[in-house]
């Protein structure tokens, strides 16, 4: 259901729902052959911000929203298109995070703050404390090109207060011109970070953009949170670039007024909701596919569970005997809804996609519900290219997962 007056909509969740999936790229029509550059730009201007992550237990998370919503594909084409052909580049937003070149303009304002002092205080204490060690590296950068710390003529060693594993000195200065944008990174090998002036990554084109104020960059990011959501709180909106919710609530009100976004109420939201006027809301979201932890979809914790009713916690950092789910657990999404979570390991060695546990949502059958999880971890050991799936016995999934799987083989 969904009601619209001038300037408001109405909608029940269901609706909510089915609109932030189709913001999200999720109805699209899949590539009726290989997944190329064209497929992933195309995603990529849906999402606005791709979250990175190191860890590789499945596969790093940036290359699974492109999966989640494409299908299996090679994922070297993400690392082309960011980082040999500077269509995307790196910068502090939803965490750190891939962007669209074209967006650098609406973040300098961000790294005029950092230079002032808001970011991490030990990155903005040692800059202050070496500000001529700080100039030498950067020099050092623009004479001989892309550079990773150790590569530097003095990366001195750390010297302790260096956050973040106690790095060198060196890497500290990369990090904080990283920060206030003097430069950008291109990743090499096993996500390995060179630092090159951004003049190299950013075209004139962009950076001769003039630098809009804070209010404007502000403003004009809401609206890309609004039409990336479909529709979303002003929490949500903020939270998409980890925006100053402050300035967000200011930026939606006057976007409320010029007609740019539409106010909203949600069926059981306690919150405002804003909604993009050019959102359209599918009939039906098809499909199995698994979603990254770091998936805008879920991304918000209590948004996911206003949307789905889906109460998702990753469990990395937990002590291994208090974990409820697992290590690395990976939402499933089946026909739009969030039915099942499965503890992943990619076993590159025996090329084996291992499900350590399976568990189903309440209310959703697991005979029923396999064939079609079991489907989508079968496209997801083509994306990590590995020759087999394999269930272990935890959870109240893995019995009708590897009845099903049996009797694929049987038939096989």
């Amino acid at each position: 259901m969904l009601s619209m007056r001038a300037g408001h909509w109405a909608m029940s969740n269901d609706v909510a729902r089915r609109i932030a999936l189709g913001a999200q790229g999720f109805c699209d029509r899949p590539p009726r052959g290989a997944v190329d550059r064209r497929h992933l730009r195309r995603v990529m201007k849906r999402l606005r911000v791709l979250q990175l992550d190191s860890i590789p237990v499945v596969i790093r998370t940036q290359y699974l929203p492109f999966h989640s919503r494409l299908g299996p594909y090679r994922a070297g084409l993400l690392d082309r298109i960011a980082y040999r052909d500077d269509a995307w580049f790196e910068s502090w937003a939803h965490e750190a995070s891939l962007l669209p070149v074209e967006s650098e303009p609406l973040f300098r304002w961000m790294k005029a703050r950092a230079r002032e002092g808001h970011t991490w205080k030990w990155l903005h204490a040692f800059a202050s404390r070496e500000p001529a060690y700080v100039q030498r590296v950067l020099a050092e950068v623009r004479e001989r090109g892309a550079l990773a710390p150790a590569q530097l003529s003095e990366p001195r060693p750390a010297a302790g207060g260096g956050g973040w594993g106690n790095r060198s000195q060196g890497a500290m200065a990369l990090d904080w011109l990283f920060r206030v944008g003097e430069v950008g990174i291109r990743r090499t090998g096993n996500f390995e970070k060179r630092f090159s002036v951004l003049a190299d990554i950013v075209p004139d084109s962009i950076r001769n953009v003039p630098t809009p104020t804070r209010a404007e960059a502000i403003r004009a990011l809401s609206v890309q949170s609004v039409e990336a959501l479909g529709v979303g709180t002003a929490s949500d909106v903020a939270d998409y670039f980890r925006l100053p919710i402050r300035d967000v609530r200011a930026a939606l009100a006057e976007l409320v007024e010029d007609g740019r976004v539409v106010s909203a109420d949600v069926e059981g939201w306690t919150r405002p909701a804003f909604a993009d006027p050019g959102a359209v809301t599918p009939r039906r979201i098809e499909g199995a596919r698994v979603l990254s932890p770091f998936d805008p979809i879920v991304w918000k914790r209590d948004r996911a569970q206003r949307l789905f009713d889906f109460e998702y916690k990753i469990e990395i950092y937990t002590p291994a005997a208090k974990r409820r789910w697992g290590y690395y657990v990976l939402p499933v999404m089946v026909d739009g809804h969030l039915v099942a979570r499965l503890d992943v390991k990619t076993d590159r060695i025996a090329s084996v996609l291992r499900v350590k546990a399976a568990y189903a949502e309440a209310g959703s059958r697991a005979g029923a519900l396999a064939p079609r999880v079991l489907d989508a971890l079968d496209d997801l050991a083509r994306l990590v290219e590995v020759e087999e799936v394999r269930v272990e016995r935890r959870g109240d999934l893995a019995s009708s997962l590897r009845t099903q799987l049996a009797g694929r083989s049987a038939s096989g």
